[in-house]
């Protein structure tokens, strides 16, 4: 019954590709004896199940009439042996089963994880995040299920139906031409339900999806608080109650349709065994046939009827499988656009020297960067790049110098600093770290010796010490709380129940937008880096909490080049030199004072600023 579950709709018209099959059993080789003791279980179960017949027919036609107790006993050991063997058969053919399945799957979602998170930052803006879980999870157990259970199931049927069609066949030709006849009335209605069936398993799936979409947005912290602060639980909770009551529907639709074809499959292999009763019965009075064979008849007739009536779905349940490993396959098979390029060497005792020379950045067409599948229906893929975002920049970072970037919303400020850490890569030009380019430099090196705060600090579900060993995961109790010292929170942690042990919470919403920084800046510390880049870094920080982050970072800055990128002002004022970004094109270069002096875009800026902060 489960076949007709498959989707046959979704593989009309498909075929079974050579080559997606030769990456499945390459998918599968590690696993190659298991697979070959699963199948031989699955080989010798069937053969197994065509016995008890045989018994049934002896007992009725040899040891009974001839009243021999010698070889009703062996009948009877016979029948319990065989079921010991079908018994521990089962049990291996389960285990093996299992140790195959579950390993595909680890094989198969840790390759994915790997995969996914080496692929560029790009790609995660265009990606759904439930997409992306959908692979890990549903696609990566349909195609442990394609080897799995498909494969069982085929070999399985096929070999029990060979099997017993020619014991069948060999005890009677006619009466076995004549239960095949009823085969058509049999699949019959396999077919005519099957779709309806089919047509609302897939709508159960979209609508519980939606569901769990739903589920996942209003329930994050975030969601939860927009739906508070506008008041909508009654308005969500109907909206929910409108798929949950079709799913309910579409269940109970599909549990009648499941029953009536149960009852007519039932119905029509009742007319096929009442066929042997009364063809069979008729032979047996005639003497044609004896009545042990016409018993024979009867148990194997109700073991081709399933099997034949699945046999017939065979290529749907393969192409529905295969479709899971394509899907598996569509992101394993899509290459990074950051790589490590052949020949790349670590930086070792980076010193922080930062130089950008004329470079020119636009973001690259979105078909180099997304799969079409992950990013929802109706997104199409433009093959062409952006417009440009950075435009010839140029500047240079001397060891132990503080430089920040200013300029309004969407200037590029964030985008300078992600080709510093190759989050992107440059169109033109070249960023260059103590003199190397960073394309020739490994990332995990160049990463490891940068330190980045960002202006949504995000913190993992875990306790305070986990996301500080983040950074460096051997480091100590003391190491933590030095840095932890140094931004400034030290008292905080250590007034907690919990102290290093309490968790954050879900992004780290259990603190408030200035205890998340804070410990983000202990974490940025604790790693030691020798660039640091703070990307408003204190822009969620009261004033007391900026000026106690401002006396920390001057002291953790100090032997340490820094690019800060900020809004407001005031946190830049004693940086080395300012660069002051618009439209991409940097238009003013000095210090505070001398920005003043030019009398342009920042001293705008610090106008502006002064004028919404002065008391009214």
């Amino acid at each position: 019954m489960m076949s007709l579950r498959r989707d046959a709709d979704g593989v009309r018209g498909r075929k079974i590709e050579r080559a997606v099959l030769l990456r499945v059993l390459g998918a599968v080789r590690p696993f190659r004896r298991s697979v070959t003791g699963f199948v031989a279980c699955v080989v010798v179960a069937a053969g197994t199940s065509a016995i008890p017949p045989l018994l049934f027919r002896s007992l009725i036609d040899t040891a009974i009439p001839m009243k021999d107790r010698g070889l009703l006993t062996w009948l009877a050991v016979g029948a319990v042996l065989l079921a010991f063997a079908s018994a521990i058969l089962s049990l291996v053919q389960r285990w093996l089963s299992a140790r195959i399945g579950e390993g595909l799957i680890y094989n198969l979602r840790v390759a994915l994880f790997d995969h996914v998170q080496r692929l560029p930052l790009a790609f995660f803006t265009r990606t759904q995040t439930g997409a992306l879980q959908s692979r890990l999870n549903h696609d990566v157990v349909g195609a442990q299920q394609a080897v799995t259970n498909t494969l069982g199931t085929v070999v399985a049927n096929g070999i029990s139906l060979a099997v017993t069609l020619s014991i069948m066949l060999a005890l009677q030709w006619q009466l076995t031409l004549l239960t095949l006849i009823v085969l058509p009335a049999f699949i019959y209605p396999a077919r005519k339900i099957g779709p309806p069936l089919q047509k609302l398993f897939r709508e159960s799936m979209q609508l519980n999806a939606e569901m769990n979409t739903t589920i996942a947005e209003r329930f994050n912290v975030s969601g939860a608080m927009l739906v508070k602060l506008f008041g909508r639980p009654d308005q969500e909770r109907d909206g929910f109650s409108l798929r949950a009551a079709k799913v309910r529907d579409n269940g109970i639709r599909s549990a009648m349709y499941g029953r009536v074809l149960f009852v007519v499959l039932g119905l029509v292999a009742a007319i096929g065994t009442a066929v042997v009763y009364w063809v069979g019965g008729s032979l047996a009075i005639d003497d044609s046939l004896r009545a042990g064979t016409v018993g024979a008849f009867v148990l194997y007739v109700a073991q081709i009827y399933q099997p034949l009536a699945q046999l017939t779905n065979t290529r749907v349940d393969v192409l529905s499988a295969l479709v899971s490993f394509e899907r598996v396959f569509e992101v394993l098979d899509f290459e990074p656009s950051i790589t490590d390029k052949p020949g790349a060497f670590d930086l070792i005792d980076p010193r922080g020297e930062v130089s950008f020379e004329h470079v020119s950045f636009r973001h690259p067409a979105a078909a180099e960067i997304s799969i079409p599948s992950l990013e929802g229906a109706g997104s199409g893929l433009g093959a062409e790049a952006s417009d440009i975002i950075l435009s010839d920049i140029n500047f240079s970072i001397a060891p132990g110098e503080m430089v920040a970037l200013v300029g309004p919303s969407g200037a590029g400020k964030s985008t300078i600093a992600a080709l510093l850490t190759r989050l992107h890569d440059v169109t033109d030009g070249i960023v260059r770290v103590d003199g190397h380019d960073v394309r020739d430099i490994t990332q995990s090196s160049l990463r490891s010796c940068i330190g980045v705060v960002a202006q949504d600090a995000h913190l993992f579900h875990e306790s305070i010490a986990a996301n500080l060993r983040y950074a460096v995961p051997s480091a100590t109790d003391d190491d933590l709380w030095h840095s932890l010292r140094e931004a400034q929170i030290h008292e905080l942690v250590a007034s907690l129940p919990d102290g290093l042990e309490t968790i954050v919470g879900e992004r780290g919403y259990r603190m408030s937008g200035g205890e998340k920084q804070r410990l983000a800046i202990a974490r940025m510390l604790l790693k030691n880096p020798a660039i640091v880049i703070l990307d408003e870094a204190t822009s969620h920080l009261d004033a007391v909490s900026e000026s106690m982050i401002q006396a920390a970072l001057a002291a953790a800055l100090v032997g340490r080049s820094s690019l800060v990128i900020a809004h407001r002002l005031s946190t830049v004022l004693n940086a080395d030199r300012i660069l002051v970004i618009d439209g991409g094109v940097i238009v003013e270069v000095g210090n505070h004072a001398e920005l003043l002096a030019m009398k342009g875009i920042y001293a705008s800026l610090t106008r502006t600023q002064l004028t919404r902060t002065s008391p009214d």
